[in-house]
């Protein structure tokens, strides 16, 4: 369980819209395709859980920030272990995950792999469907879970935004009201 003083943290400190893309439905998602994936291997849940409210809490923007998880693997480095209730190796798996959670790799640890699926599982909240080449743990391949995941994912977003290209060519959003 993640703590309301971790919640507040949190809040306090992330740059962008709370609701948006990036924010805390998406971190909401992310846990649960993790603690989903952690019941069919040996992945830390508790690293799990962190890694869902943490990854993405160092955005600067939307979309072109690439290095939005090497903030967070930092600002990890700064929080007291007694506030995160995880250990010195666990505090390292939560930032090494972090850092390198955008850059596509599908190797390394079982807690690792299970953060960056659980993130990769929720890339259908932005219209992208997600790659079984890039994800990382049989589990996340598996086609029910794969698609209970992306309808998840989708379903916030389905009716309340739509995309449009700009003039560079980036996706954006455009929240709309019923």
């Amino acid at each position: 369980m993640i703590s309301q003083e971790i919640i507040h943290l949190l809040k306090d400190t992330f740059q962008l819209d709370w609701q948006g893309i990036h924010g805390v439905s998406h971190w909401a998602r992310v846990r649960l395709n993790g603690l989903l994936i952690a019941q069919h291997n040996r992945a830390n849940k508790r690293v799990v859980e962190l890694f869902a409210f943490f990854h993405d809490s160092k955005r600067m923007a939307d979309f072109n920030d690439p290095d939005h998880g090497e903030r967070a693997a930092e600002f990890i480095a700064t929080l007291p272990l007694a506030l995160l209730h995880i250990n010195q190796q666990e505090r390292a798996l939560l930032m090494l995950a972090c850092a390198d959670h955008s850059k596509g790799f599908t190797q390394g640890d079982v807690t690792i792999r299970t953060c960056w699926d659980a993130d990769r599982l929720d890339l259908g909240r932005g219209g992208q469907r997600p790659n079984t080449e890039k994800l990382c743990t049989s589990i996340a391949k598996e086609a029910v879970f794969f698609e209970q995941a992306y309808q998840r994912a989708t379903y916030q977003y389905r009716r309340l935004a739509k995309m449009t290209p700009t003039a560079l060519g980036v996706q954006t959003w455009k929240a709309t009201h019923e």
